[in-house]
């Protein structure tokens, strides 16, 4: 029966569906299932309910809590050691997760330097399984990311990917095979495990009979999954998954959606909106290296003329908030509102005025001023350097507006608020390869605007994006930031394992950033989902919204549903 219902969801768009079916409307097709090589967002979404992690983050605190793990790690400072206990728990193909598992997943990424995980294994020592339940953890030196990265990556079955592992190990390429081995069947931890996957159409999932939290209560909560099967829908354009999510079709549409679709929803009385904040960053960056920018007091007047209210209230129609700090407001325990807030609440004619002050004050000269002998706002003309040159055209590279039409509107917006100040600017959007191209690897600009869209809940990312060592081709320092001051804070952040100090820390790299403005943060869009709400209920709100393990852990079909 269960291999029928993929069959007969598809078989009319308008028929009844079986009430213990969830279905899902997903942007694109997952481009694999080998945990190893996926980054893209749908393989992600589809094997977080297969592969699961020691630790997770509670929905509303956001602390680290026990998942695979029995219970917090226990430290030993003077070994530098970390013991894990694992919970009862068994594999989907019913055979026992053992600390032989966990010891071979650090292994692999080891052995392969895996990427995206390598960096936050690499500092483990050793890894010791004194018996099948626990695993002990010896680190090179002090590192804070262990505790929130690295026993947050998806444990693998051994017996699954020894043998691919040892294959991939007597080729020239080991890395490329382990990566390009196509998995069909990943046997996992999580609620739910794989039952077909029709390439171009859809993919299901049935309900895990061994999944370790069914029943249980973990941090307060009563986990399912209570909900059998789940078949998920890809759809090409939003207006095809948004009608059909109108139609009852779907039950969830599991991607972002555009503002220009909420009044629609909103009047329907079978669907619900979610309105979640983003652990994400869209910010414009400028090139240190070089002139003009390589001015400090230049890029603060440029972060002085930008109206952040305009970009959210025009360009992102209310659905989203103002960035103060390069750490989102919703990661809470790290995040810092008292930094330099550049033309927070000033109207037009006030950010003129401090942006005048400021490039006044550091020797630039116009000529004509954009204030007049009488105290009067009047257009620009001419700006020059302190020396004396003319300031030359600079350009503000953006992705193009197929790509993402609110940064280039941003950009172009920019620009002509830089021109109010007589500054030679000029947006321009080109294709998003090219333009990381010219940015990481050749340096070869002039200022941009960029975003990371989910950002780890782990601020380390600050001492990527600006700590001097990342001054590189194809380093994530992309500005040219140095700062001695800065780095050794930066340090000291990844060093602190207590949290207290840690924060202190990181909060310190937020203010100096912002005086610094290598980036100044612009806007962090509002994550817009909506579902059926006479279909299921029990979705778990919180960061980067209800598609998250504790939503499909507690989903349940609507009382007074089919």
């Amino acid at each position: 029966m269960a291999m029928l219902l993929p069959l007969l969801f598809f078989a009319s768009c308008g028929s009844r569906t079986a009430a213990d079916t969830l279905r899902i409307g997903i942007a694109e097709e997952p481009r694999t299932l080998n945990i190893w090589l996926a980054s893209d967002a749908n393989s992600r979404k589809i094997l977080s309910q297969i592969y699961q992690a020691l630790y997770t983050r509670d929905p509303e605190t956001l602390e680290m809590i026990p998942w695979l793990a029995e219970k917090s790690p226990k430290y030993e400072p003077d070994n530098l050691a970390y013991t894990v206990k694992l919970r009862p728990a068994k594999w989907s193909d019913g055979t026992e997760v053992t600390s032989e598992d966990v010891a071979f997943t650090a292994y692999v990424i080891k052995k392969f330097n895996v990427p995206r995980l390598i960096s936050t294994w690499r500092f483990v020592k050793k890894i010791e399984t004194p018996d099948l339940y626990t695993v002990k953890f010896y680190l090179k030196k002090p590192n804070a990311v262990f505790l929130t990265r690295t026993l947050t990556a998806p444990i693998v079955q051994k017996r699954q990917w020894e043998g691919i592992v040892k294959r991939a190990l007597e080729r020239k390429k080991p890395l490329a095979t382990l990566l390009n081995e196509k998995i069909e069947r990943p046997i996992g931890t999580g609620p739910y495990v794989l039952e077909e996957w029709r390439q171009g159409a859809y993919l299901h999932l049935r309900k895990n009979r061994f999944f370790f939290g069914k029943g249980r209560i973990v941090n307060g909560r009563v986990l399912g999954p209570f909900v059998e099967h789940i078949i998920l829908k890809i759809f090409g354009t939003s207006d095809v998954a948004v009608l059909a999510l109108k139609k009852g079709s779907i039950d969830f549409l599991w991607w972002g959606i555009q503002p220009g679709y909420i009044d629609d929803l909103l009047k329907d009385k079978n669907i619900r909106v979610f309105f979640s904040k983003k652990s994400a960053l869209y910010f414009m960056g400028f090139n240190l290296r070089k002139p003009p920018f390589k001015d400090r007091a230049l890029r603060r007047a440029v972060a002085m003329l930008i109206d952040r209210q305009f970009i959210v209230t025009r360009i992102l129609q209310g659905y989203g908030s103002r960035m103060l700090s390069v750490v989102p407001e919703g990661n809470r325990f790290y995040y810092n509102s008292q930094v330099p807030r550049y033309g927070f609440g000033m109207t037009r004619d006030e950010r003129i005025r401090a942006a005048y002050a400021i490039l006044s004050r550091a020797g630039y000269t116009w000529d004509v001023p954009p204030i007049d002998a009488k105290g009067g706002l009047v257009a620009a003309k001419g700006m020059r350097l302190p020396d004396g040159r003319p300031m030359e055209d600079f350009t503000i590279l953006t992705p193009p507006s197929d790509y993402d039409p609110h940064r280039a509107i941003a950009g172009i917006m920019i620009q002509e608020w830089l021109r109010d100040m007589g500054m030679p600017a000029f947006a321009k959007p080109m294709p998003f390869g090219a333009l990381l191209q010219k940015v990481k690897a050749k340096h070869d600009f002039d200022a941009f605007v960029l975003g990371y869209g989910k950002l780890s809940l782990d601020p380390d990312y600050l001492r990527s994006f600006f700590h001097s060592s990342g001054d590189k081709p194809r380093g994530w320092n992309m500005s040219g930031y140095r700062n001695p001051v800065y780095d050794k804070l930066a340090d000291a952040s990844r060093a602190a394992m207590d949290p207290e100090i840690r924060r202190k820390l990181i909060k310190q790299m937020q203010e100096i950033v912002l005086k610094d403005v290598p980036y100044f943060p612009l806007y962090n869009p509002t994550l817009i989902e909506a579902v059926r709400k006479d279909r299921f209920e029990g979705w778990v709100e919180m960061l980067e919204g209800i598609g998250n393990i504790w939503s499909f852990c507690e989903l349940k079909a609507f009382a007074g549903g089919e």
